[in-house]
């Protein structure tokens, strides 16, 4: 671990908005949730949430976000109604990404409250569902004959506008992770193998230096 590893990871962490996500209603190409998770990442978005149609099944952030992914939550489910009805009892509001009459420029929303961001699949959009129970709908202005954006390239749009608002506001400035959180985290990103060990073996993490290294030999 060397020092610029370590400074590198505790940044990164410390930058993490746990009130800022994302929720993937059935997008799943392999292309565009990774692209969309690496926008996370350099958002410091904390976690993602994704919703899969029936037909795919149950993705997960293995192998279709290698690299990138290991450093962003995705959290799977099953229904729409669930994440919403989730994030809305954890005081988020929810902005679908859609053209309706009622939906307003993206970068007139202010996004420095807790918020997700709501995105649909490139073909259908957000779902029937997720457009009801969305807050507000928010709309990418288009100059040209497209009607529409890429998903992967819409939510990065939408993710450094709330990173602009976010940090005009100083929500960048402390780090806003509990320490409950923030520790084990920083030694999975450290030492993932070490990590992995200890959750197949029921074995608490061991403490770390100040360098990020092992405090004590791990028990075996």
């Amino acid at each position: 671990m060397t020092p610029e590893r370590l400074n590198r990871l505790n940044r990164t962490l410390s930058n993490r908005q746990p009130d800022l996500t994302v929720v993937l209603d059935q997008v799943d190409k392999p292309f565009n949730l990774s692209a969309i998770l690496r926008s996370c990442d350099a958002a410091g978005v904390w976690e993602a949430h994704a919703v899969y149609p029936r037909k795919v099944g149950r993705r997960t952030s293995q192998g279709y976000s290698a690299g990138v992914g290991k450093w962003v939550n995705l959290k799977c489910h099953d229904s729409i109604d669930g994440v919403i009805s989730g994030l809305h009892e954890r005081g988020f509001s929810v902005y679908a990404a859609h053209p309706s009459r009622s939906a307003r420029d993206f970068r007139e929303v202010s996004y420095i409250h807790p918020t997700a961001i709501l995105m649909g699949a490139e073909l259908d959009g957000v779902s029937e569902r997720g457009l009801e129970m969305a807050d507000e709908h928010l709309q990418i202005p288009m100059m040209g004959m497209g009607m529409s954006l890429n998903v992967s390239v819409a939510t990065a749009l939408i993710l450094y506008e709330a990173q602009r608002q976010r940090i005009e506001s100083g929500l960048y400035e402390a780090c806003r992770l509990s320490e409950e959180v923030y520790e084990p985290t920083l030694f999975e990103w450290a030492h993932p193998a070490v990590a992995d060990y200890c959750r197949r073996h029921g074995l608490k993490y061991p403490a770390l230096r100040e360098d990020g290294e092992l405090a004590e030999p791990l028990r075996r």
